[in-house]
């Protein structure tokens, strides 16, 4: 056996060094070196599977056997045919289900409901697939437990009878690769990467090397059965999936499971998709049963009661979905020589741009007052689509207006005072009328007057900023008087 040496590795990005540094020479972080013991047998105990996973189409081995490059015409096509999650909001982030032989990273804050997530879509897929579930942070009967709570919401008996999950409650990552092997599922859940341990590393379970090897141990043996892999990772302070930087990398895909955990809904997000669009949004409810799906998630963003000051609705898209959200602003007068400025949902820099233009071309002094914005529902908006609901919200609440109920506000918001154009109005036309909205305030030129008319919705277009909000409050906001 090689002797045993020590080295220094940095958990934030996985560099090695002989020498204790206060700072990480690559990635600049510091206090972030820790020492490892490293033997060097896992390379060479690595180096067999790496082998024979990089063999043909057919599984067998390539050794001996000498690679020549080919025309990217004359490389054959293979239809790339998808395992259906059991969930529509799933296969939705997904980009339709998962792909055998690919790698998905599941990340989420403790207790948001990643675990729960995992084994009802386990339950579903096993009904007609074969699931292995190695769970390395919980015990057997806990998770059988859990198992059974969803089985007898979901309709009893039919789950119940279901042969097709396998549950392994293991953290040798030795004997994980052997169950893979003797099984050869079409799906694995590993719950969680952090928590496996190969026992040939000196680290600790969760540490960098720990991680980094254990992962692409798992990779291999999924790329060359078509395994389709799911990894659940932690997630540090700062909301960033733990472990190093080369772990997504790895992934063919990285998901968000995210949400507060005082709210009912959590949110599903694509941060990296080799196999689709990483722009879709899926919506979940949390539940005492479990998770469910929310097939008509702006219900969760409006609110229930009648217009109010300072409230505006506008239309979101996340990816090829709109949601309708109600933003609600409060302005106050000041009591500091610095007026506040607090966003939640909105960024706050993209809330102090649209003060100062209200403030420019419209003359309202909203810098001898504080200014809170929040979007409702806990939803965060990033796209610039919702310039024009945060200035009618605010200019409303300044002026203690209410926006006619049944309309909803469009537009992107120019420094100039303009408003630009915005990608799939036409989409987020057809969701307002859906919802009973009568009126939509846009910015001119659209073309799509002949569309609204047809869903029955009132077009008000609008060059500028002040004449959209003129046409959506019915009187000029600058005026004293309004």
């Amino acid at each position: 056996m090689a002797k045993a040496s020590s080295a220094y590795v940095c958990q934030s990005c996985g560099a090695r060094s002989r020498q204790f540094f206060g700072r990480c020479a690559s990635c600049g972080s510091w206090n972030t070196l820790v020492e490892q013991l490293d033997t060097g047998s896992d390379r060479r105990r690595r180096r067999p599977v790496a082998a024979a996973g990089g063999g043909g189409a057919d599984g067998a081995p390539a050794a001996g056997r000498p690679r020549h490059s080919e025309p990217i015409q004359a490389v054959g096509e293979r239809p790339l045919q998808r395992l259906a999650s059991g969930y529509d909001e799933l296969d939705r982030v997904l980009g339709g289900g998962l792909v055998p032989g690919s790698l998905v990273l599941l990340g989420g804050d403790p207790g948001i409901g990643k675990s729960t997530l995992l084994l009802q879509s386990a339950r579903a897929m096993a009904e007609r697939l074969s699931v292995l579930y190695v769970s390395a942070e919980e015990s057997a009967q806990q998770v059988k437990l859990r198992w059974r709570r969803l089985a007898e919401v979901a309709g009893g008996a039919g789950a119940e009878g279901s042969t097709g999950l396998q549950l392994l409650a293991e953290t040798d990552l030795e004997l994980v690769l052997q169950e893979l092997e003797s099984l050869r599922p079409a799906v694995a859940i590993i719950d969680s990467i952090q928590a496996l341990h190969d026992a040939e590393l000196g680290s600790t379970p969760g540490s960098v090397a720990q991680v980094r090897e254990c992962a692409a141990a798992l990779a291999r043996i999924a790329k060359r059965q078509e395994t389709a892999l799911v990894l659940v990772g932690h997630v540090t302070k700062e909301g960033l999936l733990a472990g190093p930087k080369v772990l997504e990398h790895l992934v063919d895909a990285v998901l968000t499971f995210e949400g507060d955990r005082f709210a009912s809904h959590r949110l599903l997000r694509a941060v990296k998709n080799r196999f689709g669009a990483t722009h879709e949004l899926g919506v979940f409810e949390m539940r005492g049963q479990g998770l469910a799906e929310v097939s008509n998630p702006s219900e969760l963003f409006l609110a229930a009661e009648g217009p109010s000051p300072g409230a505006a609705t506008i239309v979101a898209c996340e990816g090829t979905r709109p949601l309708v959200v109600e933003l609600q602003a409060l302005v106050s007068p000041t009591s500091y020589a610095s007026p506040r400025r607090t966003a939640t949902g909105i960024g706050t820099n993209r809330l102090h741009q649209i003060l100062a233009v209200l403030e420019k071309h419209m003359g309202l002094p909203l810098s001898r007052f504080d200014c809170y914005l929040a979007v409702a529902g806990g939803l965060e908006v990033e796209e610039p689509a919702a310039d024009l609901g945060v200035a009618a919200a605010v200019v409303a609440s300044h002026r203690d207006l209410t926006l006619p109920a049944g309309t909803v506000l469009v537009g992107e918001l120019g420094l100039g005072g303009q408003l630009r154009q915005v990608s799939q109005l036409e989409l987020r036309l057809q969701e307002s009328a859906r919802l009973g909205f009568v009126r939509a305030v846009v910015p001119r030129g659209s073309g799509l007057g002949g569309a609204a008319a047809a869903l029955g919705l009132q077009l008000l277009e609008a060059a500028s900023v002040a004449e959209a909000l003129v046409a959506a409050l019915g009187v000029d906001p600058a005026d004293d008087r309004a």
